[in-house]
């Protein structure tokens, strides 16, 4: 991580006592859909409260998911179910780990693991800017060993194309 990085989450951190970060996907276009809002104690702990209104129930593969519905592909959230600690002072990772995403086929029946959807996050000028890469869910189908709050390696994830996808990106700011 840079300084700059760093820098611009400890600002963050210092800041958000009074102050909460939305989260937005954004499509091809540029329009935004705000998906969460992260509240981030003095300390670097936060919280995520993801938003209702944009998404909607489906039930896929024998599970229930929130999805965003496109034209052409449905955003399905998949909440990380294996200990992280929340804190944004070591990295960025643990954000994003919550919001892991499947996508799908807006007609399609059921859902792929291997449609996984990872945003690397980065600083960019004190906003938090995610880049979609593609990963296979299945990777996290069984529980890393304890301990271990890193199962992904950068050999998981595949940057994407990002006119292939209707949200190429996610904002924090």
């Amino acid at each position: 991580m840079t300084l700059r990085a760093t820098l611009a989450l400890v600002a963050m951190a210092s800041t958000a006592a009074a102050e909460s970060q939305s989260v937005y996907l954004e499509s091809q276009d540029g329009d935004q859909i705000k998906i969460a809002t992260i509240t981030i104690a003095d300390g670097g702990d936060y919280a995520i409260e993801m938003e209702d209104a944009p998404f909607s129930n489906h039930f896929l593969s024998m599970r229930p998911f929130r999805c965003l519905e496109g034209p052409k592909k449905h955003w399905c959230h998949v909440p990380y179910p294996y200990d992280i600690n929340r804190n944004i002072h070591a990295d960025l990772t643990d954000l994003e780990y919550d919001f892991l995403f499947l996508w799908k086929g807006a007609t399609e029946y059921g859902i792929n693991m291997w449609n996984g959807v990872y945003y690397k996050l980065e600083d960019d000028d004190g906003r938090l800017i995610g880049t979609l890469h593609e990963m296979d869910m299945d990777l996290l189908s069984a529980p890393p060993e304890t301990g271990n709050l890193r199962p992904l390696k950068a050999t998981d994830l595949h940057e994407s194309d990002p006119d292939s996808h209707w949200l190429p990106r996610m904002v924090i700011d």
